[in-house]
């Protein structure tokens, strides 16, 4: 039987749209080596821990937390179920009843959320109408043994629940709190079209790494 093999992963290039914060740098590529003038060519690449498809380590959230470079890759390889939650629009909350309907008795290892929401890429919509999970369905997540969540959105929190609000980011915390490690600004998944995939997902290794760009990939039957 042939494999298919689906990346899921942005392309990292200048102009690229980035969380709007200063803790998010911009992307610059700036060439340094010229084939016609050092006779090779080298660039020189300016990016943050978070920039395009990229993972959260719980150190981004949590004191202590363990590091990119400490994540067994065991829990970044391996089957994952995919959930079409394509229903869910605009500001929709995903509560637990949804994710547990979406999953079925699939295994909640590893979980992709395909939103299309990637759909939206190059528009501020993309952050600030973002469908998202309740905290219940979070803790739920982790309660039926979730080590990784993927989603083709920038976070699986409420948009409005950022820096400054009342509650800054309670998913992240809830989550990365317990171990799951969170694989944002997925696009593609619309081209899965299995309901368990093999999921591959490669950071770079960071030392001391909160979070790390990664190519992220999925192997279909």
């Amino acid at each position: 039987m042939t494999q298919r093999i689906v990346d899921l992963t942005m392309h990292l290039e200048e102009g690229m749209q980035t969380f709007p914060t200063h803790w998010h740098p911009f992307v610059e590529i700036t060439q340094l080596g010229r084939l016609g003038l050092e006779h090779r060519e080298t660039r020189k690449l300016v990016l943050g821990t978070h920039t395009g498809t990229h993972i959260d380590a719980p150190r981004h959230f949590i004191p202590g937390g363990i590091t990119v470079d400490q994540i067994p890759l065991e829990q970044l390889v391996g089957p994952a179920s995919v959930l079409d939650l394509t229903a869910f629009g605009p500001g929709a909350e995903v509560g637990v009843d949804d994710l547990a309907r979406a999953l079925g008795e699939r295994s909640a290892t590893r979980v992709l959320m395909r939103f299309d929401w990637d759909r939206t890429l190059g528009t501020m919509g993309y952050y600030n109408d973002s469908p998202y999970l309740s905290e219940e369905a979070a803790q739920w997540l982790v309660d039926h043994g979730c080590r990784l969540l993927g989603m083709d959105t920038a976070m699986p929190d409420n948009p409005k629940n950022g820096r400054g609000c009342a509650k800054d980011s309670p998913n992240h915390k809830i989550l990365l709190g317990n171990g799951v490690i969170l694989l944002e600004y997925m696009v593609n998944l619309a081209a899965l079209d299995q309901d368990v995939v093999q999921l591959v997902v490669a950071p770079l290794k960071v030392r001391d790494g909160d979070g790390a760009p990664v190519r992220a990939f999925a192997i279909l039957e």
